[in-house]
């Protein structure tokens, strides 16, 4: 079934994963998909008969915080990031970020296409944004694609029939092909009656979360806005994916914009022997779990983020 209809919603009765999309490629900056398809032999995954238990745990935190199961679906998923973005709000946080592989529950980035994996937030982004906002917020909502491209694709496609104000972060240039893009001043994207921004997945060009960036300090600072940044991978720079030397500007986002930031719902999953998972669901602690045969047990939890290289070589290592 195409999903062109506006009133697209995932199923609750069903456990219906981004990774059973597919489509066509077309020819853009980053090959996004043009046709969506849901597979419908395809609604059965792995995750859905997880169970879940809790050991005794290492590291220091408030226990009156209930911890929040490893979602089983897609569904409980974005269940789970509305109710954490809803806290967060009544907290005042300004700044929050989501992020989530969409190839799979127990995916890490890369096991899917670049493209696909895009178009699957998109699907993510849509159902997002219609549980967490009644119809009569849309109008109020601006939704930030990384291109024009992407923009229009989103609007034909699942955002088709909105309200939702759909909007770019960078202009491709005519020397596109070596790197170059249009910076787009944010000042003239916002209009006045905008109350929440919702960046989708700015990480395919480093300019990408400078925009970011400069869309908080001109737009959210000082105001009632709020700003989500979805899918953003900032783990690669928050772990120095990208040199100091050569994106001294990107670096510094380590020192300006992500120490502002509440990361509100995440999950990063580690593959091999002894694998697991990094996750966190406002405002519970960060939990590290193993995963075994058919159930997740928490074996390391904290209130701070741990860099996803204490996880890997010293927690699940020791675990």
């Amino acid at each position: 079934m195409v999903l062109m209809s506006p009133s697209f919603s995932i199923a609750t009765t069903v456990s219906l994963s981004p990774a059973s999309l597919t489509g066509t490629l077309v020819s853009n900056s980053k090959n996004v998909l043009c046709g969506l398809y849901w597979k419908n032999n395809d609604v059965t995954k792995m995750n859905r008969n997880l169970k879940f238990s809790v050991c005794s745990v290492s590291g220091g935190y408030n226990t009156s915080v209930e911890n929040v199961p490893f979602p089983r679906d897609y569904v409980e998923l974005i269940n789970q990031a509305k109710e954490a973005v809803e806290l967060a709000m009544k907290d005042e946080k300004q700044l929050m970020e989501i992020e989530f592989p969409t190839s799979g529950l127990a995916s890490v980035p890369g096991d899917g296409e670049g493209a696909t994996e895009m178009t699957e937030s998109i699907n993510m982004i849509r159902e997002f944004c219609d549980r967490l906002l009644p119809p009569e917020k849309a109008r109020t909502t601006r939704i930030f694609f990384p291109e024009a491209n992407e923009v229009k694709f989103a609007q034909k496609t699942v955002f088709g029939g909105t309200y939702f104000k759909l909007d770019y972060l960078t202009k491709p240039s005519l020397f596109e092909d070596f790197g170059f893009f249009e910076r787009v001043k944010m000042v003239d994207r916002v209009k006045s009656e905008d109350q929440l921004f919702l960046v989708g997945y700015p990480y395919f060009n480093v300019n990408e979360m400078l925009v970011v960036e400069e869309l908080y300090k001109e737009a959210v600072v000082n105001t009632d806005r709020k700003l989500i940044i979805f899918n953003g991978e900032l783990d690669r720079i928050r772990s120095g994916y990208y040199p100091k030397f050569f994106y001294p500007k990107l670096a510094a986002l380590t020192q300006t914009l992500l120490p502002k930031m509440e990361t509100v719902y995440y999950i990063h999953n580690f593959k091999g022997q002894k694998g697991g998972v990094l996750f966190r669901c406002y405002p519970g602690p960060w939990q590290v779990l193993r995963r075994t045969r058919n159930k997740y047990i928490c074996v390391h939890q904290q209130e701070s983020m741990p860099s996803l290289k204490e996880v890997a070589l010293d927690i699940l290592a020791s675990a």
